[in-house]
């Protein structure tokens, strides 16, 4: 029996620019149940980074409607949109985003301060999750002082600390060489066999290959979704 977590309903997203309207998205419905694991794939320019900030209720979309967890979020808020970007999402990043002075545990420790959970928790929460990505005994190291795999590693914690409905990871090889790359995607293998969900959007066929679903993008629209 399958558990829909996220459904698009005939979502676009325009943007207008001087006397012209570009269809970063049209008209594009689909469903991802839990524990999926599934790439957002295309050329630049067909639609990804707008599916990721609309997945991501990093956008709304200019019509249509967007379920997550049965919640029609299509018309939030931007603060209503942070809560629920905070409670339901975790965002992993090509560029890692981790603030360079502070350790990997406080890193990972950050989502939860904006929940208001107390400092000994955090920490413990924090270092479960570094223990999760195989980091532990790193939690001291600066991000220079941590290779770029294991940098996205604390990302990924950061990402995970949370327990986070969904894992949306915005080309999380891009910035790793091909042996990294292929230790990153295990550890997200070995993620979706614990129960996660995880969405990547990228361009890399070797990355999409590893999901069970593929979903092609192109010019705003879906051209292709094929289920392994």
């Amino acid at each position: 029996m399958t558990s829909e977590i996220i459904r698009l309903e005939n979502v676009s997203r325009h943007y207008v620019m001087g006397s012209e309207t570009i269809r970063a998205l049209d008209d594009v419905s689909f469903s991802i149940n839990k524990n999926e694991y599934i790439a957002v794939i295309g050329t630049s320019g067909s639609g990804k980074s707008t599916m990721l900030n609309i997945l991501g209720c990093l956008d709304r979309p200019t019509s249509g409607a967007y379920y997550l967890s049965d919640d029609d979020v299509s018309h939030l808020s931007a603060d209503a949109l942070a809560g629920v970007r905070n409670k339901e999402i975790g965002f992993i990043f090509q560029s890692f985003n981790l603030i360079p002075r502070t350790t990997a545990l406080v890193n990972v420790m950050r989502p939860l301060i904006y929940r208001g959970i107390g400092k000994k928790q955090r920490t413990q929460m924090a270092q479960r999750a570094l223990e999760k990505v195989g980091l532990s005994g790193r939690e001291n190291h600066l991000p220079n002082q941590l290779s770029g795999g294991q940098r996205q590693r604390v990302a990924i914690a950061r990402a995970l600390v949370t327990e986070p409905a969904i894992l949306l990871a915005d080309e999380p090889t891009g910035n790793l060489d091909t042996t990294t790359s292929v230790e990153i995607m295990t550890l997200f293998d070995a993620l979706i066999k614990e129960g996660q969900t995880i969405i990547i959007v990228t361009h890399e066929t070797e990355v999409a290959n590893h999901c069970k679903r593929i979903v092609t993008l192109s010019d705003g629209k879906i051209t292709n979704d094929v289920s392994k």
